[in-house]
């Protein structure tokens, strides 16, 4: 944080900018330390809180405006790729569509506080066709709501956060190195859960050619689509003779697939 504040004094609002618009188009840079110590110096009269939150909502904005083309033009795939470098690459695209499904809009409000869902929910909101204007306003309320309070809590606790300096600066590189073993031990378990799961499920996974040729030859089986709702409507396109079924739904409806026959699960 020392260096944090050190760095912001010296190169000014410009830098709060380009730092948010940056993490905000997926470099992983994170914002909030920025935010945090433009509000330590807001509280100690070496910046403007109002410029300094109002550059992060415009640094955030033109990011996510990028990544809301984006969504619109390329559709669900942008969304794959976001999630592909993600912690939990399985579930963030479901996890993502469940949100934003069950909430609409109102996601944008909430969703740079939600580590993972800030970076999908701007290209989500083009894939779903959201208006511009909707897509503006939520956004812009959410990047305010965001900016403010960080900017705010660092202002608030200007004196803690010096306090925290002060004592992390004694700590030396000893904590840095005790952090930064702890973020890697947590990678490393995430990875291995990962590995361990996807090869469980190779034991039971067949490729696109092998279904086709199934089909081709006669095989009597049956083809459940288990695309979310939004993945469906970017891409309505289904294998022949697929029955569509909600992945919420999934449980209640497994009395109904046929236990005498092939049961072929697909989904996005």
């Amino acid at each position: 944080m020392h260096e944090t504040l050190q760095f912001l004094s010296r190169h000014g609002y410009a830098v709060i900018f380009a730092w948010v618009c940056a993490e905000q188009a997926g470099v992983p840079v994170p914002a909030i330390p920025m935010l945090l110590a433009a509000g330590a110096l807001a509280g100690a009269g070496r910046m403007n809180p109002v410029a300094a939150a109002g550059l992060a909502v415009i640094g955030s904005l033109v990011s996510d405006s990028l990544w809301f083309s984006l969504g619109r033009t390329r559709g669900i795939r942008v969304l794959k790729l976001l999630c592909r470098i993600s912690l939990e690459p399985d579930s963030c695209v479901r996890n993502t569509q469940g949100v934003f499904a069950k909430h609409g809009a109102r996601t944008l409000l909430a969703a740079k506080f939600v580590p993972g869902l800030g970076a999908a929910a701007a290209p989500l909101a083009g894939v779903v066709r959201m208006p511009l204007w909707r897509f503006l306003l939520f956004d812009t309320l959410g990047a305010s709501l965001w900016a403010s309070a960080y900017v705010t809590a660092g202002f608030v606790f200007s004196d803690q956060l010096e306090v925290v300096v002060m004592r992390g600066g004694r700590l030396g590189a000893d904590f840095l190195a005790l952090m930064a073993v702890a973020c890697a031990a947590f990678i490393a378990w995430k990875f291995t859960r990962r590995r361990r799961f996807l090869a469980e499920l190779r034991q039971a996974r067949i490729t696109p050619e092998e279904l086709h040729d199934m089909i081709q030859n006669g095989r009597d089986v049956v083809v459940v689509d288990l695309r979310h709702l939004l993945s469906v409507e970017a891409d309505p396109e289904l294998i022949p003779g697929a029955k569509w079924i909600d992945p919420e739904n999934l449980r209640a409806q497994t009395e109904a697939l046929p236990r005498d026959r092939e049961v072929i699960l697909y989904c996005a």
